[in-house]
């Protein structure tokens, strides 16, 4: 069995799958995991150069969007929304579009990804502009959707990116392309395993990258969390504390009277500065706690 996508085709180290024991099953599938890292490090310079493009436009107050189908696109939602309570971002910064909508992040909607029509038509209903970024997620490099979704982007103008596991297509409304390519699947085009795992870790990767260059953590601190449940709580208190003299209970009176923001719990304490004014000068010093300390 070959077929023209790596994805499509027949894993050799798995052939017999339906033959081997339980550990020998679940070797066979760690095994094939543990190539991924390596595949994405091979694509590290196109991760970079995407990124690198992507940083001064939503500085400028442009938005990510990521557009897929199936596990792809449950996977754009997944990243978008752990954007906010992990950096305190505005919830439209980085947004996921998945085709069939929301319904389709918990239940599979066959033909959802076959229409190009439907992805331009949802870059529409998403009002994305020139200043916006778009991020097709396709393992397979073809999804319908996503190409239609990327093809309606580049015509308004938004800076355009695909990020797949089979050979890159030649596209010329995409201006960024980040292939990694994985190898065939552990069970034949069940993209779910390796490429989904590559997936995650590229959206990891960019957003991540994104939120550092933003000044959204200090070192690698978790600064610009806004505590909103007893976890949060309890990691913002404990990082006030270590970048503070305070002890644990009078860092978490700070982060309260601070509504819960780590950075600027953190400015109030070491200025000895009110709310408002530790946010002014947040904000005269775009988001760096760092140069707040070093010219304040």
């Amino acid at each position: 069995m070959s077929w023209e996508k790596i994805t499509e085709q027949q894993n050799s180290a798995s052939i017999n799958i339906d033959t081997n024991s339980t550990l020998e099953i679940l070797s066979i599938i760690n095994n094939e995991d543990a190539g991924v890292p390596s595949a994405i490090q091979t694509t590290i310079p196109h991760i970079e150069a995407f990124i690198d493009a992507l940083v001064p436009k939503i500085q400028s107050g442009g938005r990510l969007f990521y557009v897929g189908t199936g596990t792809s696109g449950r996977l754009g939602v997944l990243d978008a929304a752990e954007c906010p309570p992990t950096f305190s971002t505005n919830p439209d910064m980085v947004q996921g579009i998945i085709a069939g909508g929301y319904d389709a992040l918990v239940k599979s909607i066959e033909g959802a990804e076959d229409i190009p029509a439907d992805g331009a038509a949802a870059i529409l209903n998403y009002e994305i502009n020139a200043e916006d970024i778009v991020l097709g997620i396709t393992a397979s490099s073809s999804t319908p959707y996503v190409l239609g979704a990327l093809e309606k982007a580049k015509e308004i103008g938004a800076m355009t990116g695909l990020l797949l596991c089979n050979n890159p297509p030649k596209l010329e409304y995409v201006d960024h392309i980040i292939s990694v390519i994985v190898g065939p699947e552990v069970i034949t085009g069940s993209t779910r395993m390796k490429a989904g795992t590559a997936t995650k870790m590229v959206l990891n990767m960019i957003t991540s990258t994104l939120m550092i260059k933003l000044n959204k953590t200090y070192g690698n601190l978790m600064v610009d969390l806004k505590a909103s449940n007893d976890k949060l709580w309890d990691r913002g208190t404990r990082i006030i504390e270590h970048l503070t003299d305070l002890n644990y209970d009078e860092a978490l009176n700070i982060l309260k009277s601070a509504d819960g923001e780590v950075k600027t719990a953190v400015v109030m304490e070491k200025l000895k500065v009110g709310v408002e004014a530790a946010r002014d000068r947040l904000r005269n010093h775009k988001g760096s706690l760092k140069d707040v300390f070093i010219k304040e």
